[in-house]
């Protein structure tokens, strides 16, 4: 229920340490894959309760973190992970497969088996022991989304409509020190020819007019005329 999500990937930061320091084997795949840990953010932010249909699993879960540690959904996700090894490791090494895989909880696993392996797991490795590894690694994301911004930026810069505000600008000359020198635009000069000659051009339609009129009609002519 916080204002962003700063907290909860912060707290999901600790699922892949976990799993390093039980299975190698199983976190070298996942890291080979970059599936990250995305794919637990759900179970994470509802407790699992929007993955299982089971309404008894649910509640029991429930019984379990409301009496356990803040962070005990995230050793039983690990511990999910850990008992699903087999399937992960079958499928291919892409982000694509294993996120498919592990974004969908069997609904047959042996639950109070894993709750009791999820209290191992918080016995033998706390959070103040993971706090470090979790740390470096929410360092790590940070630093790829600085990254990436620097690179939205730089591409940015490259956008035809910036190098012409650029060269707009470099139009602009230092002068006498404090004075700038801006190059006389010619918008106004096409604006000024254009009005001298649509009015040329109605002067001289209207003596065609006045012309025309004069030479079907001798009598208003003289009238006007005389």
């Amino acid at each position: 229920m916080d204002p962003s999500m700063d907290n909860t990937k912060h707290i999901l930061n600790y699922l892949m340490p976990i799993i390093e320091l039980v299975n190698p084997e199983l976190y070298d795949f996942m890291v080979r894959a970059e599936v990250g840990t995305i794919f637990a953010l759900s179970w994470l932010i509802t407790w699992f309760g929007h993955v299982l249909s089971d309404f008894r699993h649910v509640v029991r879960l429930y019984d379990f973190f409301l009496a356990c540690h803040p962070l005990m959904p995230i050793y039983f996700a690990a511990v999910i992970v850990l008992h699903r090894e087999a399937e992960v490791m079958e499928c291919e090494c892409d982000m694509a497969s294993v996120h498919h895989l592990l974004s969908q909880i069997p609904q047959d696993l042996p639950y109070e088996t894993l709750i009791s392996k999820a209290g191992d797991l918080f016995v033998q490795f706390p959070p103040s022991e993971l706090s470090r590894e979790a740390a470096q690694q929410h360092q790590a994301e940070r630093t790829a989304v600085s990254t990436f911004k620097d690179f939205e930026l730089a591409s940015t810069q490259q956008r035809p409509d910036m190098v012409l505000r650029r060269r707009f600008r470099d139009s602009v000359r230092p002068e006498h020190g404090n004075k700038t020198v801006l190059a006389k635009p010619r918008t106004n000069r096409l604006v000024k020819l254009a009005v001298m000659g649509l009015t040329v051009a109605l002067g001289a339609a209207a003596l065609a007019v006045v012309k025309s009129a004069l030479e079907w009609a001798p009598k208003f002519e003289l009238q006007i005329f005389p």
